[in-house]
């Protein structure tokens, strides 16, 4: 009877101990843990830890802004808070600063960026859209950069972003006629190199993407084998490879690593095989794009849509 009560006890001990994990154990904390985004296929994604520099950075940034509620110190405070991955809550903030600051088109201009980091197109094109309306007629101006460039030189304007975006939005949604019109927008609003080479790239994608190759080639006239480019490189070497002046073979060597830039060329490559007849090299490497885990970069989401879309 003892060893019969003796076996119950250690049996129900055994119970307990599976069901009752430390609250550190993976398992525990993958089980729980709320995606950041849905991929176009309904995949769940998840972010990665923010690094502690960041963090600082978000501190600061939260304390500013709690401090003085300023549009500035809202924008910087949701910015570094989508920084972390946190895409939701990011646009949460914005939607609040939209209700405190309804004219501001710089609010606008973050929220539907990061609606697109969601793969909420159509929020993101109301956004954006908004914030043309609001930028009409006002004088540009430059927007700094949340991570700087090596040479600490922002290379964008709020206009030229708000139409660059607007020209992502619509492009992801195949919408290309609407893509066009944004992104010639955007290439009129700066003439710095950065601007030409990142403009350039989509605008001659969208074009033969709507079968007019000659229109293509012809903005391509600006792009240059020296061009004072700071930090757009792979767009830079994208358009060269589009004029014929660098071989694709070149491009693909280093290519592989996991970074927002490195999707962005070989999306530019994959469209590039797509739309001159090899649809099983692009499948390949929009397959390669999409195993990554940088799935919030405008290349990887690009080519989800393409590959959900052709393959």
């Amino acid at each position: 009877m003892r060893l019969s009560i003796l076996l119950l006890l250690i049996c129900l001990s055994a119970v307990f101990s599976c069901q009752e994990q430390p609250k550190d154990s993976t398992t525990t904390i993958q089980s729980v843990e709320k995606p950041a985004a849905y991929a176009l296929d309904g995949k769940p994604l998840f972010s990665p830890s923010p690094s502690v520099k960041l963090m600082e950075k978000y501190e600061q940034h939260l304390a500013n802004y709690k401090n003085n509620p300023t549009a500035d110190n809202l924008i910087w405070y949701g910015r570094f808070v989508a920084y972390q991955g946190k895409y939701e809550e990011a646009i949460a903030i914005f939607s609040e600063g939209i209700q405190q600051f309804p004219e501001d088109a710089r609010i606008y201009r973050h929220r539907g960026h990061r609606y697109i980091s969601i793969r909420k197109f159509d929020e993101a094109i109301k956004d954006f859209e908004k914030a043309s309306q609001l930028i009409a007629g006002k004088e540009n101006e430059v927007e700094p950069d949340g991570m700087p460039n090596a040479q600490n030189i922002p290379v964008s304007t709020l206009h030229g972003n708000i139409y660059y975006h607007l020209g992502l939005a619509y492009y992801l949604k195949h919408d290309f006629p609407k893509a066009l019109a944004a992104y010639q927008k955007c290439l009129a609003t700066s003439n710095n190199a950065d601007n030409v080479v990142s403009a350039t790239h989509w605008l001659y994608m969208i074009l033969r993407r709507m079968n007019q190759t000659e229109a293509a080639l012809k903005v391509l006239e600006k792009i240059e084998i020296e061009m004072p480019v700071i930090e757009n490189q792979t767009y830079h070497q994208a358009t060269l490879l589009y004029k014929g002046i660098t071989k694709v073979e070149n491009l693909l060597k280093g290519a592989g690593e996991e970074s927002a830039s490195n999707d962005a060329l070989d999306y530019g490559i994959a469209n590039w095989y797509f739309y001159n007849g090899d649809k099983a090299k692009a499948k390949e490497l929009l397959e390669r794009i999409l195993q990554r885990k940088s799935w919030s970069s405008f290349g990887y989401i690009a080519a989800e849509k393409d590959y959900l879309t052709h393959f």
